[in-house]
């Protein structure tokens, strides 16, 4: 995945060979408090879905890369930078990597199960005419007008994947995606809900 600041991406994956991810309902919030400890400190997520063997997240990626506290990285952290003695450098890549592999782990030990549980590789859609634009970039604004529509898809597609896939009657009735909190039917605070709308032209 290549991620670029300040920028919209779709990001998704899959069980490898379409297998299940999530066995129970512990499991989908177990996986959502690592989206907020590994995503959120680089992005701000605007819509989710977690389903019984994949998910995908709308995210406005802050920063690609981050400085951590060194205990923080795994032992054997592939391609990180020293920077200071007690911190070194993570990318947004490597932390959703960090946040798949723990997550696997832990499924493993569970389901008495050993192997690759996602797809090698997760995938990352932007849909932006030029990354580079910033929020304060004279055609900021032209870029959006032409985002919009797959704004609006991209959301509407992400929060309708239970019901098309029968899990649900309707989008706010699944528990594990952001529709029912953008349907104020819940608290819900992983989503930075102001910003989705200002950026996806929400009502």
């Amino acid at each position: 995945m290549r991620f670029e600041n300040n920028t919209i991406f779709h990001v998704y994956n899959q069980g490898n060979n379409r297998q299940q991810i999530f066995f129970s309902p512990e499991n989908y919030l177990f996986f959502l408090r690592k989206m907020r400890e590994y995503v959120c400190p680089y992005a701000d997520f605007l819509c989710y879905c977690l389903m019984p063997n994949h998910f995908h997240w709308l995210v406005y990626v802050r920063e690609t890369v981050l400085e951590v506290a060194r205990q923080e990285m795994p032992a054997r952290s592939v391609g990180v930078t020293d920077s200071h003695p007690d911190t070194t450098k993570r990318t947004l890549n490597q932390s959703i990597g960090i946040l798949l592999r723990s997550y696997a782990r832990a499924i493993n030990i569970q389901e008495n199960r050993t192997g690759c549980l996602f797809r090698e590789e997760t995938k990352a859609k932007d849909g932006w005419e030029d990354p580079y634009l910033t929020l304060l970039h004279p055609n900021y604004g032209k870029v959006w007008q032409n985002w919009e529509m797959y704004g609006h898809t991209c959301f509407n597609y992400i929060h309708n994947n239970p019901v098309e896939a029968r899990l649900s009657r309707t989008a706010e009735n699944w528990e594990y995606s952001s529709a029912k909190d953008f349907a104020g039917l819940r608290n819900g605070r992983l989503c930075n809900q102001k910003l989705a709308k200002e950026l996806l032209f929400l009502r």
